[in-house]
């Protein structure tokens, strides 16, 4: 596994070995299809770049706080021989790690992350509990209500959208349209 990344399948048996709620794996899934429709946009590899986003938070369930999360993930990662830049942007997600977001995988990753969970959240509340449901206009007024999704840091998803060089509106869009095409992995 050193040097080049691991397949999808080794992706997935790492975060279901160390997560066993279906919030998290879906959250999983959300920030996978994020990042391969960003990596399609940037040219990027997308099995890599959707690996990333499928692993990003294996480790917050053994791990939840700033000490832990995604330090122990990222000493795992290592030693399992997972390539640098995947364990650099997992580090790089979280602001208080204090890794720099260098790459646009990095920096993609760090973009979409709060915003799939508000979009999720956002789906949720719908009559229908679906994604097709969702708009850009309902993320943009869901994000003004700080009462809804407190967890999901707005701040976030704004500077995310401008270390990607993105209006807001298209970054959602963006992610938005990624996650639709995955409703049904995601139950939504």
């Amino acid at each position: 596994m050193q040097g080049a990344a691991p397949g999808r399948s080794d992706a997935w048996e790492l975060l279901c070995t160390y997560t066993a709620g279906d919030g998290l794996r879906k959250h999983a899934l959300a920030v996978e299809a994020a990042m391969r429709t960003y990596a399609e946009r940037a040219g990027e590899d997308a099995d890599v770049w959707g690996i990333c986003g499928l692993i990003h938070d294996f480790d917050y369930e053994r791990w939840p706080d700033a000490s832990g999360h995604p330090v122990e993930g990222s000493r795992i990662l290592a030693e399992l021989g997972w390539p640098e830049p995947i364990i650099t942007s997992v580090l790089g997600h979280a602001d208080y790690s204090g890794v720099p977001r260098e790459t646009p995988m990095a920096r993609s990753l760090y973009a979409v992350d709060e915003l799939c969970g508000l979009i999720m959240a956002v789906a949720y509340v719908k009559p229908g509990r679906s994604l097709s449901e969702v708009d850009v206009r309902s993320v943009r007024k869901k994000m003004k209500d700080k009462a809804f999704a407190r967890a999901v840091s707005r701040e976030d998803i704004v500077l995310g959208a401008d270390e990607l060089g993105m209006d807001l509106d298209e970054h959602i869009g963006l992610c938005l349209a990624a996650l639709q095409r995955s409703a049904e992995a995601l139950g939504l």
